[in-house]
């Protein structure tokens, strides 16, 4: 599976399990595996380099397993074959997204105006509370 020029997955990586999937589908969900769970092994895998690896860990979340795969799982539709294709496009986004390196932030102040102005409706919104109280006789 070709990811960009550089990464590509082999198929030893990827593992691909069917089980029965919930929802739509008739007698025919009581029959057929169509759900689809991909299991990629990200931790051992030797084309990903570290630091994609640490972005995807942190952009897989909880699909993000204690042994260090990716697990996707994907029951959409009710063929088999479109499940896998979903499954496997979503891994692809999933390393896509994890090789672009964040920009990093520069730290920046507030501008002068931007402080005045803040500053200005705050005593605005003072004033405004100060006039909610009781009327004196």
């Amino acid at each position: 599976m070709r990811i960009t020029d550089t990464i590509t997955l082999e198929d030893w990586e990827i593992t691909e399990q069917f089980v029965r999937s919930s929802g739509p589908g008739g007698q025919n969900v009581n029959k057929v595996s169509t759900a689809v769970e991909l299991r990629f092994e990200a931790e051992r895998s030797p084309h990903l380099p570290e630091p994609v690896k640490r972005r995807l860990r942190r952009l897989a979340g909880r699909r993000w397993t204690k042994d260090g795969a990716v697990v996707i799982f994907v029951e959409e539709t009710r063929s088999q074959a479109r499940n896998r294709e979903i499954a496997r496009e979503r891994l692809a986004e999933l390393v896509l997204a994890a090789t672009v390196a964040p920009k990093p932030r520069r730290p920046t102040r507030p501008t002068h105006g931007s402080v005045e102005r803040r500053i200005k409706g705050k005593k605005v919104r003072g004033e405004v509370k100060a006039l909610r109280g009781k009327v004196e006789e």
